[in-house]
This record gives structure tokens, C-alpha cells and sequence, in this order.
């Protein structure tokens, strides 16, 4: 199981990376696994607004 967490950091670290964070790689390490994945849940807000609000469903119409 403490690899899986591990995986878990490694991976949100990588991703918040990408989204450059004003963090470094070190201090993203320091954090706990639910630091940082409330960080990257901040990121999707940010890029994203309706990212906490489900999946987005697009309705069909018809045009007339």
C-alpha cells in the first residue's frame, strides 16, 4: 500500500509540475499525499471551472 501512495505523490508532483506551480520539486516532495492533491484539485479549478461539478454532458438539440 505505501507503494501506491508513493505512485500517487510521484504522479501529482508530475502534474503540478506541468501546470507550473510556483512550488519546486523539492518542496512539492515535503508535501503530505492530501496536500498535494488539494493543490492539484486547486489547479483543475483553475483551468477548468466546472471540474468539481461532474462530468460535463452535452445536450443534442435540434435546430430549426
Amino acid at each position: 500500500m505505501r507503494k501506491g501512495v508513493e505512485e500517487r505523490r510521484k504522479e501529482l508532483v508530475y502534474k503540478l509540475m506541468i501546470h507550473t506551480v510556483n512550488k519546486t520539486v523539492e518542496q512539492l516532495m515535503k508535501l503530505t499525499l492530501k496536500e498535494l492533491e488539494k493543490e492539484y484539485k486547486k489547479v483543475q479549478n483553475d483551468c477548468h471551472p466546472h471540474s468539481d461539478a461532474g462530468s460535463i454532458r452535452w445536450i443534442h438539440t435540434k435546430r430549426h
